[in-house]
């Protein structure tokens, strides 16, 4: 009887999954997101977005409020890891050891957002070197704080975060930051902001300015998208088009 009972389940599975019922999940994602201050609203935004496509595209997402958790054992179970909107400052010693290791051996991949490149001395924290470094060499210098409305233009439209995406669009509202230098000699870079664009017109400038890029020096695929404030670059096909890019690419799937 049980024989035929589990030949049942086994034939009752098969039928499932040929009808598509049950779906085996094709990769795993991390998120470390911010949960207060200026970024709530385009935290909880991204959220909606993630775990809509999450469904849709069969692949989970769990997320994390801080790095008290995060450690090699952790990560192992993870095929991506978003910093959406997290500073890389304040984070567990094991944390960033863990962190490193997933990034230098290629893990897994990793997309950052927005805050992810604020770089110095914060909150009574020290500058993490190796993050810097991870970012081109950069530190923060400067932001506008009073928003403007910008067109970005794609420079390396041929690379799979790129892929779909116009070769310039408009992001309505950001605080762009500036950094002591652009990080363009030790980065690739596949986006930059036109400041000559900035509506109103604000003096806070670099001249090279990327706001998109991935560092090819270490082995996980990753990509670090500045913008990443507002909620309304949801309402934004051609950003939407880059975040699900930056996930399947960095997730190894494409």
């Amino acid at each position: 009887m049980k024989k035929k009972t589990s030949l049942i389940l086994i034939l009752l599975m098969a039928y499932l999954v040929g009808y598509g019922q049950i779906k085996v999940l094709r990769f795993h994602v991390l998120v470390l997101y911010e949960n207060g201050g200026h970024h709530v609203a385009y935290t909880k935004a991204a959220k909606r977005w993630l775990d809509k496509l999450a469904i849709d595209s069969n692949f989970s997402v769990d997320y994390y409020q801080n790095t008290e958790k995060i450690n090699d054992e952790l990560l192992k179970k993870y095929q991506l890891f978003i910093q959406l909107d997290y500073p890389p400052y304040g984070w567990t010693p094991a944390a960033a050891k863990s962190f490193n290791k997933y990034i230098e051996e290629g893990s897994g991949g990793w997309i950052g957002f927005h805050h992810a490149s604020l770089l110095g001395e914060f909150d009574g924290f020290p500058m993490w070197d190796w993050f810097s470094g991870f970012m081109g060499g950069i530190r923060w210098k400067n932001y506008i704080a009073t928003f403007v409305k910008a067109q970005v233009n794609v420079e390396d439209p041929k690379h799979p975060v790129m892929k779909g995406v116009p070769v310039s669009f408009i992001v309505k509202k950001e605080e762009f930051y500036t950094y002591d230098k652009s990080p363009r000699p030790e980065v690739h870079v596949l986006a930059s902001v036109d400041e000559n664009t900035y509506q109103p017109h604000s003096d806070i400038n670099m001249g090279d300015h990327p706001v998109i890029w991935t560092n090819e020096h270490v082995k996980a695929r990753n990509v670090y998208i500045f913008m990443g404030h507002s909620p309304i670059l949801f309402d934004d096909e051609a950003y939407r088009k880059i975040f699900v890019n930056a996930i399947f690419w960095a997730s190894g799937i494409n």
